[in-house]
């Protein structure tokens, strides 16, 4: 008898064994991938330990640089639960969008050709990395209607900022710490008006392919500050292009395509990036004068979020193979309430610093082929 996989979460960097929320979902839904996946879970993956004998998988917290992953013995995306990249910026939002020029400065093995691909999947933006070109990188948007200013490495909705002149500009770029800007980066692109934030994805483990879209919520923490909230989902089986076959609103089929568009741009301008799961986020709204914009915020080549319903899909297709498609939520919640009858919790209690907080995964429909 062959020896079963070995799945491992290899945990960000300085936090093995940390057991916070997010650390501890992260921890319940590798145990359920491996379950799903009929391998044999053995928690984190200590690094400094030679690598184990055997097949190995690996759910990282982070994306993956082409060196790290090539230590771990991962050459393609059946051999983990994320993504690998052959630079670290490509890691952060930055990629969404273009320097300000071609002398501008910007990280080692930069792309300029990447934006020529993606056309207007994105949002109008820059990204900068010297406060000098985020300033200029605002007074070009602003003619446009008030900017957002993102660090490229803030997670959540974590260091951000929105300016609606050049004052604001200019107190938002004082904020900042020069160190981080150079360091990692600065998105600054058009504030949209009442946004959407529309969840694309797909997935590929084992013998299985799925692919979603849907929405996201907001919700609020115990601090007063509006942080995710969750998702709901509709997933099939299949690629990207098994979304495009479903009965689509406008606004969701572009949404689909932008994602798609960005995809395929980011893997034409860099060869060696591949991912088992790919999630972009696509914001549409409206801009100061009224009219429609859409475009991908960013992209998540790592257990994140969605990950909650992506898995709960995947277990729902392997227990079903007639299903071909299912509608699954997954939430967070700050508050100590119960979770809906039939849903799967993941994470509930008080880790010390977010407070008290409940997040869980249900699957409300399910429809055969």
């Amino acid at each position: 008898m062959s020896a079963k996989t070995a799945v491992y979460l290899l945990p960000a960097a300085g936090r093995a064994g940390a057991r916070d929320h997010t650390a501890s979902t992260r921890h319940d839904l590798a145990q359920r991938l491996a379950a799903v996946l009929g391998h044999e879970f053995r928690g984190d993956y200590d690094p400094t330990a030679p690598l184990p004998g055997g097949p190995c998988y690996f759910i990282p917290a982070d994306t993956l640089c082409a060196a790290e992953a090539e230590a771990l013995g991962i050459h393609g995306e059946h051999d983990l639960f994320g993504g690998v990249v052959p630079h670290p910026f490509l890691t952060t939002k930055t990629i969404s969008h273009p320097a300000i020029g071609p002398d501008a400065r910007v990280p080692e093995g930069w792309s300029h050709a990447l934006w020529q691909h993606m056309g207007d999947a994105v949002l109008p933006g820059f990204s900068a990395f010297t406060p000098a070109d985020v300033r200029e990188a605002g007074r070009r948007l602003l003619g446009r209607g008030p900017v957002r200013l993102k660090l490229a490495n803030g997670i959540g909705g974590s260091g951000q900022s929105t300016a609606a002149d050049t004052a604001e500009l200019d107190a938002a770029i004082a904020a900042l710490d020069p160190g981080d800007v150079h360091r990692h980066g600065v998105v600054v692109e058009l504030n949209l008006d009442a946004p959407v934030t529309y969840s694309i994805g797909c997935v590929t483990v084992g013998n299985w392919q799925i692919a979603y879209h849907g929405t996201q919520q907001n919700t609020v923490d115990h601090r007063g500050n509006e942080v995710y909230g969750g998702s709901d989902l509709d997933v099939v089986r299949g690629g990207f292009d098994a979304l495009l076959q479903l009965d689509l609103t406008s606004a969701q089929r572009l949404a689909v395509e932008y994602a798609m568009r960005y995809d395929a741009a980011v893997s034409r301008a860099y060869p060696g990036f591949f991912a088992s799961r790919r999630n972009y986020d696509v914001a549409s709204g409206t801009d100061r004068t009224g009219g429609d914009q859409c475009g991908v915020l960013e992209q998540s080549w790592r257990i994140g979020g969605a990950s909650p319903a992506e898995i709960a899909a995947l277990d729902a297709f392997n227990r079903d193979p007639a299903l071909h498609r299912v509608r699954v939520q997954c939430c967070e919640r700050y508050a100590d309430q119960p979770p809906p009858t039939g849903a799967t919790v993941h994470y509930r209690g008080d880790d010390g610093q977010a407070g008290m907080l409940c997040k869980y995964s249900l699957v409300t429909e399910r429809h055969a082929a």
